[in-house]
């Protein structure tokens, strides 16, 4: 790889990293051509992008951004990398979960999640990133919370309302 390739690279990297909140870094190294091929084909559905790249290139491309914000993913940057790029902070790892289930397999390896500035190392953290709440799962929580005082609130109201009614028309 030329320098001029490797800094193309680099500055897609950068690009990708400024453009999500959240990515996974996994290991696809020990899968088959037509797994990886299945596996792409699940995160695309998904609006899930993967790109493999060097992780030397991966490292620059997080230093020269903020490297006290990613120092926590360093570690993870090892043997065969594939990032997996997501606004969604949880779809990686549902895809993730989900092809380990149809495959029987525990592959692949989850070596870190950069999600909204928190880093998750491991992939024993990959259960635990499949029940992250996302934005608008969460919206949708305190909604249902604000709405539900509300409705007792004002159904307390019709009936005192229909007492009144009932008691003025009976006088």
């Amino acid at each position: 790889m030329t320098k001029e390739q490797k800094n193309e690279v680099i500055e897609l990297l950068k690009g990708k990293f400024s453009q999500y909140n959240n990515f996974y870094v996994t290991d696809t190294e020990s899968l088959t051509v037509e797994q990886i091929g299945k596996l792409r084909r699940a995160c695309f559905n998904k609006n899930v992008e993967m790109k493999v790249a060097k992780n030397t290139l991966i490292k620059k491309a997080l230093e020269s951004l903020d490297n006290d914000r990613y120092a926590g993913m360093y570690d993870s940057l090892h043997q065969v990398t594939a990032l997996m790029f997501s606004e969604n902070p949880k779809e990686p790892a549902m895809i993730l979960s989900s092809f380990r289930k149809e495959t029987n397999g525990d592959k692949p390896v989850l070596k870190a999640a950069f999600i909204n500035g928190d880093v998750y190392s491991g992939d024993n953290s990959l259960s635990a990133l499949t029940k992250i709440k996302t934005k608008n799962e969460l919206i949708g929580e305190v909604i249902g919370l604000l709405q539900s005082p509300a409705k007792r609130v004002l159904a307390a109201l019709l009936h005192h309302h229909e007492k009144q009614g009932a008691t003025a028309a009976a006088e």
